[in-house]
């Protein structure tokens, strides 16, 4: 039987269920006298501390196999068992009704959850798991109960529950899970993003298509790029989805020998492939996939993680690192950008109705002078151990960036007293990702060495989309005509005033977006690590001639939908790692 879902993360698994048996808790209604009351008080801290110290840890070890973004998900966790809310509905029901700790904290689970569930925005919907998981932790801790344990790292499964929860996932072995099906849950939940991080293809919110139990050892095909899973596949299913699987990891094989290969299109137009990290692990992973550089470096990661700022020289010797390792290559470091989604435990942000649009990136570091000037200092000593170049986030005018650069000689003029060496002419670069940016895009580039084009918030703030939001996510177009020309008036304003002009955002790491790159002339690409090889076997197998053409149609254009799919229609034209023989790539 074929089940549509929702495409989750992408990739094939074929194997054997393993079902997860849902965490239920069936607890008496228990009743307490009320000298009993500090002690519940006192399970229930006991059992909080060790929540979040057992969270810690499995942040720690999950930052190692995906790095600090991904990890930082397990910061929503803590916040929750810190929630002055969700906390208070606790001792209230201990307190008021003489319950025991474990029953208050089933009760206030239940609440939240059925609160959450009750809102319209998916989104919201899905941080009901992590309220779930957080209160299934502190649950376990109170009652002394096993974790439901995963089948031994013997035989390869796919994982199959009604809802997979950050937990349970960081305590997969990707080398042994093939896939993932799940009944709830959408594209933003956490488990997809952390799905997609360690490469393991999911398919979830099928919930109301599973008439079926799915039982431990049923044979399963599932398929993440398409949202589909077969129950009971037939042979001609297996056959297929095998040879399409087998031709992924030929494919992926194929691509990891253009690691050494310069990004050439077959007339001879090259194209810059740097990275963007977070941290020197993403580096290695860069360079392995052989990144010219770092065109993105998200410094707000070093100040994750941690109960305080991080000091001059504990960052100076990682921005020294990251140089080193890149032996000459530029390395971009934008910094500090926190505000928004992104959250520091010991920094106390306002209460905000839109945080997006508030106190945030660079209005954050010119009232921190504090702050900035110390980051600032630790690039520049940096930037005498490499080619190194400083970028300002979310410049709106010409002040800001005028007020940064005032800092920055500051700066310069401290390290001369202390005798400490740094590049005197290092570069210093602005992030294009508010439409107030472009506009004044000639002004600024009269005053900065380079822009950097960062399309995720461009195109949010362009089209007033929150793409998180599943609601309106289908009006998030990259390829919107407004965007589109917002691109063009950038990189005109660059090109006049001879500035280099790059993009680090995600349409860089889009294979379709190449013929828009050749004909503005942008040359300078950043991305993740793991789309580097992809967007280089397209480059190779792209004439920048007839990729030029085409861009000037799409500009001609007039809406997201003909434009993508004219994009889409030239890069299938482009052939296939198969087909490499007819590249550069010899």
């Amino acid at each position: 039987m074929k089940i549509q879902g929702i495409n989750g993360a992408a990739g094939i698994a074929i194997g054997k269920a393993f079902v997860l048996p849902s965490w239920e808790w069936d607890l008496p209604d228990q009743k307490m006298d009320s000298v009993d009351l500090a002690q519940e008080f006192e399970r229930l801290y006991e059992g909080i501390r060790t929540s979040k110290h057992e969270i810690e840890y499995i942040k720690n070890e999950f930052r190692e196999v995906v790095g600090p973004e991904e990890s930082s998900i397990f910061d929503a966790h803590l916040a929750i068992l810190e929630d002055p809310v969700f906390m208070n509905e606790i001792r209230g029901i201990i307190e008021r009704q003489y319950k025991a700790a474990e029953v208050a904290v089933k009760e206030a689970i239940d609440h939240f959850v059925t609160m959450f569930d009750l809102l319209e925005d998916e989104y919201m919907k899905e941080r009901a798991i992590d309220i779930k998981d957080v209160g299934n932790r502190l649950l376990k801790h109170l009652l002394g109960a096993p974790e439901i344990t995963l089948p031994s790292d013997t035989q390869p499964y796919i994982l199959v529950a009604k809802e997979l929860s950050p937990s349970q996932l960081a305590h997969l072995n990707p080398s042994y899970v093939l896939g993932i099906v799940t009944l709830i849950g959408g594209k933003t939940s956490h488990s997809a993003i952390m799905a997609r991080a360690l490469g393991i293809p999911l398919v979830s919110g099928l919930e109301a298509s599973l008439d079926l139990p799915v039982e431990t050892g049923d044979l399963l095909v599932v398929d993440g790029d398409n949202g589909l899973v077969f129950t009971e596949p037939d042979r001609k299913t297996i056959d297929r989805y095998t040879m399409l699987r087998n031709k992924e990891l030929k494919k992926k094989e194929q691509l990891q020998v253009l690691a050494t290969v310069d990004a050439v299109t077959k007339d001879g137009s090259v194209l810059q492939l740097a990275s963007n990290i977070s941290s020197v692990k993403e580096l290695d992973l860069a360079l392995k996939h052989g990144a010219k550089g770092v065109g993105l470096f998200r410094t707000e990661f070093l100040y994750m993680d941690r109960a305080t700022f991080p000091g001059e020289q504990e960052q100076y010797e990682v921005y020294r690192l990251v140089a080193e390792k890149t032996a000459g290559q530029p390395v971009v470091i934008r910094t500090l950008d926190i505000g928004g989604d992104k959250q520091l435990d010991y920094f106390e942000l306002p209460e905000e109705d839109n945080p997006f649009l508030g106190y945030r990136a660079i209005r954050i570091s010119l009232d921190r002078k504090d702050l900035f000037k110390t980051q600032l200092t630790a690039i520049l000593r940096a930037s005498a151990a490499g080619n190194v170049k400083i970028m300002y986030p979310m410049i709106s005018s010409v002040e800001e960036l005028q007020q940064a650069n005032e800092i920055l000689r500051e700066a310069m003029a401290d390290l001369d007293e202390r005798g400490l060496a740094y590049d005197a002419n290092i570069q210093v670069g602005i992030m294009i990702e508010v439409p107030a940016a472009v506009m004044i895009a000639d002004l600024l580039a009269e005053e900065a060495d380079f822009f950097s084009i960062g399309t995720n918030d461009l195109v949010q703030y362009v089209l007033a989309v929150d793409r998180m939001n599943e609601q309106i996510a289908h009006m998030y177009h990259p390829y919107h005509p407004a965007v589109l020309r917002m691109l063009r008036a950038t990189v005109d304003a660059a090109h006049t005033a001879g500035i280099d002009v790059s993009v680090c955002g995600e349409m860089a790491g889009d294979e379709r977006s190449i013929p828009l790159w050749l004909e503005l002339g942008i040359r300078h690409l950043s991305m993740s690590p793991q789309s580097l090889l992809r967007v280089k076997h397209r480059v190779l197998n792209t004439t920048a001639s007839d990729a030029k053409e085409e861009a000037r149609k799409c500009f001609a254009l007039r809406t997201s939908s003909d434009i993508e799919e004219r994009l889409q229609k030239f890069n299938d034209a482009s052939g296939s790692p198969d087909d490499q023989s007819g590249s550069n790539a010899s």
